[in-house]
């Protein structure tokens, strides 16, 4: 009886641990939530949990300013801009890059070189490189242009782009390719045909990912834009005036800043899954 009984209770235990884990992250984006619905007196008097309807009654103003105002118009459509088109520049070039440090064998370099070289980019502190790319984007007059960052965030997320998928396409059966050769197929017809369709769920996983990474991106975009490519969280910075932090508004902003790459992932979350995993079990 005890020995049946041990499993159940530890696999309670761990669901209840789990639970627990799970409400302390999920707790600030309940607390940005409730705090863009208070008015701003209660968000200074509301005690507890700041539950709606039972500790205050909500509102949508804050919503409807910040919604209304084009400042906040300009961010999201340049964060999904900037996002997007940086997306696809990296998965465009770090897709053929990938595939031909995992089918190819290089002379002069060994092959591993060249994938540590890729992954120690992204190790490398973006920091240590605004002034570079500062400088670059000033002498091609490329400064607050959505051009600029993208090709600053297509940069800095290529590196991850190149890692993830060289390993998918290493766990991909070779055969399926040397049978299309056999057939008469150059590597171009292969790649295309077949590769990138077994290789797809990776792809989008990765795409999604660095959307993720371009979207959330502060440092450059507050340091190559001034008022034209403003984004979402260089907005979301703009919260604090004479008057200090202005909570509800910052509020509103975190939560139109999450809510998309939030979305995206609940929505695509079998693909991220079947993509990263994509090789992981052989059989």
């Amino acid at each position: 009886m005890n020995n049946r009984q041990r499993p159940g209770m530890g696999e309670a235990l761990s669901s209840l641990l789990a639970i627990v884990i799970a409400l302390i992250f999920l707790f600030p984006l309940y607390w940005a939530f409730s705090t863009s619905l208070r008015n701003p007196i209660d968000t200074f008097t509301v005690a507890g949990f700041g539950i709606p309807w039972l500790d205050f009654e909500p509102t949508l103003d804050n919503w409807l300013s910040q919604l209304s105002t084009p400042e906040a118009a300009r961010a999201l459509g340049n964060s999904t801009i900037i996002a997007v088109f940086a997306s696809l520049l990296a998965l465009v070039i770090g897709t053929p890059a990938a595939y031909a440090l995992a089918r190819f064998r290089f002379r002069l370099i060994p092959n591993r070189d060249i994938t540590v070289w890729f992954l120690s980019q992204r190790v490398l502190p973006p920091v240590a490189t605004v002034i570079p790319f500062y400088l670059v984007m000033r002498s091609l007059d490329l400064l607050d242009t959505h051009l600029a960052l993208i090709l600053v965030n297509a940069t800095f997320t290529l590196p991850f782009v190149v890692v993830i998928l060289r390993q998918t396409f290493m766990d991909l059966p070779i055969e399926l390719e040397e049978s299309a050769f056999v057939d008469g197929a150059g590597y171009m017809t292969t790649f295309f045909k077949i590769v990138l369709p077994l290789a797809a769920p990776s792809i989008a996983a990765s795409g999604l990912i660095i959307f993720a990474f371009t979207w959330n991106e502060f440092l450059f975009a507050l340091t190559l834009s001034s008022k034209n490519v403003i984004t979402v969280p260089i907005h979301m910075a703009g919260g604090v005036d004479s008057r200090g932090v202005q909570f509800w508004f910052m509020a509103v902003r975190a939560m139109i800043a999450m809510i998309p790459p939030v979305m995206i992932a609940l929505i695509a979350q079998r693909y991220i899954v079947r993509g990263l995993t994509l090789g992981a079990v052989k059989g």
